[in-house]
């Protein structure tokens, strides 16, 4: 499938020759949206299905375990520890920025219903948040090597125009960043409020492995299809 690529300050979108649906998908901490271009062509989605995508990058701001030095993250991290994990300043700015980029497509003539949001650690906890917090019905969810912060403050804003949204988790087992509990327990945490999380677990690290490329591209063209 063959994109025109348009670069901008705030991100990257990959524009196929006729839009039918679109995928907007979060970085992990200290990269940019570039991180995840390279593996669209892997994803063998088609002509066919027409999809845009759209990679945002995290805005720069001083991150807490990184002695405070400046980088791209969608919110600061105090430290590695699932503790440490639940501190999350700016994640609220970043859900609705979010918001503002689901709200942009439809306004391109993207239905609501034909949008994935996708994200890596980080990303992929932005994504949970916007996603199952958003007003009209999604596509669905992809949430790769990721966890849920603060889920207390996700509660009261979960929508019932999402509750059915399909949900894809995919984690590491040897994830020694995002450990593979921490995936483990948002997976319960959506299961026990009745959410369709189907799950993968690689023999991986925190990173993306073939294997897990073309799980997530059979799963994307059922979505899309």
């Amino acid at each position: 499938m063959s994109y025109r690529k348009i670069e901008a300050d705030d991100g990257v979108t990959l524009e196929p020759r006729a839009v039918r649906a679109s995928i907007i998908w979060l970085h992990g901490l200290g990269a940019d949206g570039n991180d995840f271009v390279p593996i669209v062509p892997e994803l063998r989605l088609g002509d066919e299905l027409g999809v845009r995508f759209v990679f945002p990058h995290a805005g720069v701001r001083p991150v807490t375990i990184n002695n405070g030095y400046q980088m791209r993250a969608w919110y600061d991290i105090t430290s590695l520890s699932p503790e440490g994990r639940g501190a999350a300043e700016g994640l609220p700015a970043s859900v609705e920025r979010v918001a503002q980029l689901i709200d942009a497509q439809r306004a391109r003539d993207v239905p609501a219903e034909r949008i994935v949001i996708a994200g890596f650690s980080q990303g992929g906890a932005v994504a949970l948040h916007a996603a199952l917090g958003y007003a009209a019905t999604l596509a669905g969810v992809l949430a790769l090597s990721t966890y849920l912060p603060v889920a207390e403050t996700l509660e009261p804003r979960l929508s019932i125009a999402n509750r059915t949204a399909p949900i894809l988790m995919c984690h590491g087992m040897y994830d020694p960043v995002v450990l593979p509990a921490m995936g483990e327990a948002a997976r319960k945490w959506l299961q026990d409020r009745s959410y369709n999380v189907e799950w993968h677990a690689y023999p991986m690290q925190h990173q993306v492995s073939p294997a897990e490329v073309v799980d997530v591209g059979r799963w994307l063209r059922k979505r899309l299809a």
